[in-house]
């Protein structure tokens, strides 16, 4: 009897070129060097994004940020000046009710917060030692006054509104990004590919242990609680 494959689960686990991201491809990384002021040199499409980058000169350095709506080729982007779309501030100059984006987790860690195409959050408050952001889930956040982050919402929204309409647009659109796709529901599976084929249920318990081996490791990972949430 032959030894058989590994299942989807162990072989994404694994990472092999099936499965692996193809970063080689990506355009670049937003980052935000300490320079005063920067020239947008590029605008580009980045497969591994869905809002565009801008690529930007300061001196010999050359790097990436997200663009912004209304962002052109040209366009001085400034580290230090007034709170308009695309200027990079810390959130203690930027004034209440502005919308902003690639916020930074902590001072220096670089864009973390609202990076893709549409989403932003917007400055609630000041508060002594903090700033409070509406995040794009509705939740608020506190964050350090002198996170940097983008003033503008990042370019691109919308796009996921208009439909796929074909099999093959969505087709390449996961190649991008090496998305498996299309993806098999796990219980429709033969019971030697996932844990929970072979029935029209998992048969099992769902929720599993965050020291799982790849091949177990599916459903609910180290899930806090299950089940539907009581209004």
């Amino acid at each position: 009897m032959g030894m058989g494959k590994r299942i989807i689960s162990q072989a994404r686990g694994k990472g092999g070129p099936r499965y692996r991201a193809p970063s080689h491809r990506y355009v670049g990384t937003p980052e935000y060097p300490e320079v005063e002021s920067a020239v947008v040199t590029d605008i580009l499409h980045d497969p591994g994004r869905d809002a565009p980058l801008a690529r930007l000169k300061s001196g010999n350095r050359e790097f990436f940020t997200v663009a912004v709506e209304g962002l052109a080729v040209g366009a001085e982007i400034s580290f230090s000046g007034e709170a308009v779309p695309g200027n990079v501030l810390p959130l203690s100059k930027i004034p209440e009710g502005m919308p902003v984006c690639c916020v930074e987790s902590r001072p220096g860690s670089g864009p973390k917060f609202c990076r893709s195409a549409g989403s932003f959050a917007t400055v609630v408050s000041k508060e002594e030692g903090k700033i409070i952001l509406k995040m794009p889930s509705g939740k608020f956040k506190e964050f350090h006054p002198d996170c940097l982050a983008t003033v503008g919402i990042p370019a691109g929204g919308g796009r996921d509104e208009k439909p796929f309409a074909k099999a093959g647009q969505k087709y390449y659109a996961m190649k991008a990004r090496n998305k498996l796709w299309p993806r098999t529901s796990a219980v429709k599976m033969n019971a030697v590919d996932h844990p929970f084929g072979g029935s029209t249920k998992p048969g099992k318990p769902k929720t599993v242990s965050r020291d799982m081996p790849p091949g177990k490791k599916v459903g609910s990972i180290a899930a806090r609680r299950t089940g539907k949430k009581k209004r």
